[in-house]
């Protein structure tokens, strides 16, 4: 019996992190996450890459012209920091091992309403203010040439006067595939401490709806606080869940 509870336990745990271990289904993605040590761009997803390293190199310069045939200064380069930005949404999608939890059940290629801190679409939305765009939803509101080149339909605008703070930047930039979380924690910041929120997201007892789990929050916030505080410790390659 003792055998057959833990064969049931470790089989439970296999089908609740599975999708850690996939990749979304779009041209450049890997079928399954492998470590990817000659990054060029996006190395904080080295160890485990749903992408390949020879892609990152078209984000290893300053300013980016293009991904792909998906050109990013229709309106004139972007600053430094708008596209600091920028690039780490790019990696998230292209290059994440974990962008396949929430994978959009109507395009398997893309993701839907991953969850992002607050502070992060706050900061994102100061970085890009200045900057000029001619759309609202890079993945809709282009105009596509028969190449696949997307050029602008209409004139170009500051983001500020586009998008009215962080939260309607993050929800619109990339149509449904991001959302403002109403935790501080268990949220992605496109960083290390990522690790930590995704151990609690993937969780069995993480709520994932529009309420937060008390619990999960403290939990999270404790061990951000505690990751914090170690030195030149690295961070675990894969998660390990801890049952309450």
């Amino acid at each position: 019996m003792l055998k057959f509870a833990a064969a049931l336990f470790f089989a439970i745990l296999a089908t609740s992190t599975c999708k850690e271990f996939s990749c979304l289904e779009g041209d450049t993605h890997k079928e399954k996450p492998s470590p990817e040590p000659d990054m060029h761009e996006c190395t904080l997803y080295s160890k485990s890459s749903c992408c390949d390293a020879d892609l990152t190199a078209q984000l290893d310069h300053s300013p980016v012209i293009k991904v792909n045939n998906s050109y990013w200064n229709r309106c004139g380069n972007l600053s430094k920091s708008c596209e600091d930005y920028t690039k780490k949404i790019e990696c998230f999608y292209r290059c994440s091992p974990y962008a396949a939890h929430w994978i959009n059940p109507n395009y398997t290629a893309a993701i839907e309403f991953v969850p992002l801190c607050q502070n992060f679409c706050d900061d994102w939305y100061e970085a890009c203010k200045e900057d000029l765009t001619c759309v609202r939803n890079w993945l809709t509101d282009w105009e596509w040439d028969d190449n696949g080149v997307n050029h602008c339909k209409s004139d170009c605008s500051p983001y500020s006067e586009v998008f009215a703070n962080g939260t309607e930047l993050c929800q619109t930039l990339w149509g449904h595939s991001f959302k403002v979380s109403e935790s501080s924690c268990l949220c992605l910041q496109m960083n290390e401490k990522d690790d930590v929120a995704i151990k609690y997201i993937l969780s069995e007892s993480s709520e994932e709806s529009s309420s937060v789990s008390s619990s999960e929050e403290h939990a999270c916030r404790k061990k951000v606080l505690r990751s914090e505080h170690l030195n030149g410790e690295e961070w675990p390659e894969t998660i390990i869940i801890e049952m309450p």
